[in-house]
């Protein structure tokens, strides 16, 4: 169970505390407006929290296209440059993001530019980076078939966010051609699309396996990038997005009972 869009510490404890009163284990965290708008002090509780919960704290790295000088990331036709880094320049502040949240305790971030994937994967291999270090591939680097999945894993990511609007047959592919464990939304956020898969998550279960899966909120205004200006909802839309994981694992205790958790 993966809860996204976990923009600070503030979120966080709002997750860990409705997790308690709903029951419910949550396995990962992730945050979308990325480390550089954290402070030191920020991603130390963050981090703090996740070892103390035992809960993974993946938190998105560099800065991005479409936040940049750039103007194609908003253009009708150019969604798909949003995430990328733009020139060397952007590259080295992106390494330099997940050379920072190491340093701070982080082993666990969110890659949406296949460069930066590229230098991050070699800098583990070489003991630049812990070995431990997660790397998960961005729902803005979309991964829609095998072949795509394949490349990811051989430059080093470990886990990998679908496109929201996959078939299962799609999945299934994918989860044939890779080992990595497969990020699937089941409440999608309306900027991606919005779906709403609740009753598709005993067959996702099914052919995607290792799955985490993930729950954002509907009719939700967009926190990224996130800050004191943003907090109420950041909270308010942490809590609801456990609640309807809630919603999610009873159906699919209910219509799957044998399918276990991750311990």
């Amino acid at each position: 169970m993966e809860i996204p869009s976990v923009e600070g510490p503030g979120p966080f404890e709002a997750v860990l505390e409705e997790a308690e009163r709903h029951g419910i284990r949550i396995h990962r965290i992730s945050q979308g407006s990325g480390m550089m708008l954290l402070t030191d002090s920020e991603i130390e509780q963050m981090v703090a929290l996740g070892r103390e919960h035992d809960v993974e704290v993946c938190l998105f790295v560099g800065p991005r296209g479409g936040w940049d000088i750039g103007v194609q990331a908003a253009s009708a036709a150019g969604g798909g440059a949003a995430a990328v880094l733009r020139g060397a320049d952007q590259l080295a502040y992106g390494v330099e993001d997940v050379i920072r949240g190491c340093e701070l305790g982080v082993r666990s971030v969110l890659v949406a530019d296949i460069g930066q994937l590229w230098v991050l994967g070699r800098m583990r291999r070489s003991g630049d980076l812990p070995p431990d270090l997660e790397i998960k591939a961005s729902i803005s680097m979309p991964t829609a078939n095998p072949a795509a999945a394949r490349v990811l894993e051989d430059l080093g990511v470990t886990t990998i966010n679908l496109p929201i609007d996959l078939t299962l047959a799609q999945m299934a592919a994918i989860r044939h051609a890779v080992d990595a464990p497969l990020d699937v939304y089941v409440e999608g956020a309306d900027e991606f699309g919005g779906v709403v898969r609740y009753y598709e998550i005993p067959a996702l279960v099914r052919v995607a396996a290792p799955v985490h899966l993930k729950f954002t909120v509907r009719n939700a205004p967009s926190l990224y990038p996130s800050g004191a200006h943003l907090a109420d909802v950041a909270v308010a839309t942490a809590r609801e997005r456990v609640r309807r994981a809630g919603i999610g694992l009873s159906v699919l205790r209910r219509h799957y009972p044998e399918a276990k958790a991750s311990p």
